[in-house]
């Protein structure tokens, strides 16, 4: 198991040592250091690690360039560097095109380990922790290894394109650390809920349904205007439509009383070992029992899409995925309870 055989840390003057071996190592192999502030070009290493330092901070970074992270990848067991990598904290047009957040390395005599999965893993949580909700990796299309450790991380393919300055083909791929699993919803929230999953096939809906049932609410969700959504004895329904871009979720409290319809806009909707996840698109449509409509979380998504997280297309599609739906459940109230009350009764039954 590679997992927990590595840890990022930051270079330190006590490492000079190991990180000229590391160095030279890719230079003997004539091979460029990919994510590591142009270790490979710089002769003096103490001039090399301030500019790692003043890459951390926007008041310091270079004009035209963006804050950025480095990481040294050392193996746990004998505290080896094997790797290397930087996370730029957010993208410009030139990263956009080539860069990306993520640049890393492993070591000419550390690969085929499972390494560079593993590095990228820990690359992002530290993304996470600063905000990065769908990271933009890069890599050359003959690069098999590479492009594998971006997969196993969840990276899905975006696009490709020619880069003058390297003469190559380089693969954008997009890995969305939005997404919400069935089984991991509610995270620390609740305790000892009651969980079941079915697969429908009917005229009406085709995938899977998940039922939640909160024995014990450890925090309650509330709304601004007061309404608690998630409490002791709520019952939460999920639908995950593998067609669709919504994915929808009733909410019942302690009486089974409707409490809302929320509608989440998704990237995508899918299934990974099993779980249904939605990968979240920021716009989410409440409709209350009360037939109100409401378009929320636009900020959100005008603020991805301004730090270039998302494109113009993935914008304008969020939009008009809400618009349309919005549309469609207007004066619909009846219909929509009715839908949901059916598998509400349904698992009800079944775990009563």
């Amino acid at each position: 198991m590679v997992k927990d055989e590595l840890e990022l840390i930051y270079p330190t003057k006590e490492m000079k040592k190991e990180i000229l071996e590391f160095k030279n190592e890719f230079i003997e192999n004539r091979e460029k250091i990919h994510g590591s502030a142009q270790l490979d070009k710089f002769d003096d290493f103490d001039e090399w690690l301030r500019k790692t330092q003043n890459d951390l901070s926007l008041n310091t970074v270079g004009k035209g360039r963006v804050p950025a992270s480095l990481y040294l990848t050392v193996r746990k067991s004998d505290k080896k560097i094997v790797g290397i990598l930087q996370i730029r904290h957010q993208l410009n047009e030139k990263l956009l095109n080539y860069g990306g957040h993520i640049g890393d390395s492993i070591r000419p005599s550390e690969r085929k380990k499972g390494y560079a999965t593993e590095q990228i893993r820990l690359a992002l949580i530290k993304c996470k922790d600063l905000g990065i909700d769908r990271v933009l990796m890069q890599c050359v299309k003959e690069n098999v290894g590479s492009r594998k450790s971006i997969i196993n991380n969840g990276g899905i393919l975006r696009s490709e394109c020619y880069v003058i300055e390297e003469d190559c083909i380089c693969q954008n791929y997009v890995i969305s650390l939005k997404k919400r699993f069935s089984d991991k919803t509610f995270g620390n929230r609740a305790k000892n809920t009651i969980y079941h999953m079915k697969n429908i096939k009917t005229n009406e809906f085709t995938g899977d349904v998940v039922y939640y049932h909160f024995t014990n609410v450890m925090e309650k969700m509330i709304l601004p205007k007061g309404i608690t959504i998630l409490d002791n004895n709520y019952t939460w329904i999920e639908f995950y439509d593998y067609n669709s871009k919504v994915k929808l979720s009733a909410c019942y409290n302690e009486k089974n009383e409707i409490i809302e319809w929320y509608f989440d806009i998704a990237m995508r909707i899918g299934k990974e070992n099993e779980i249904p996840f939605e990968d979240d698109l920021y716009l989410d449509v409440v409709v209350t029992p009360g037939g109100e409509i409401i378009l929320l979380d636009e900020d959100e998504l005008k603020e991805t899409y301004e730090k270039l997280e998302i494109t113009k297309d993935e914008f304008d599609m969020a939009y008009r995925e809400a618009n349309e739906l919005m549309k469609k459940l207007k004066n619909k109230v009846p219909q929509l309870k009715k839908f949901t009350d059916k598998y509400l009764k349904m698992f009800s039954n079944k775990i009563s």
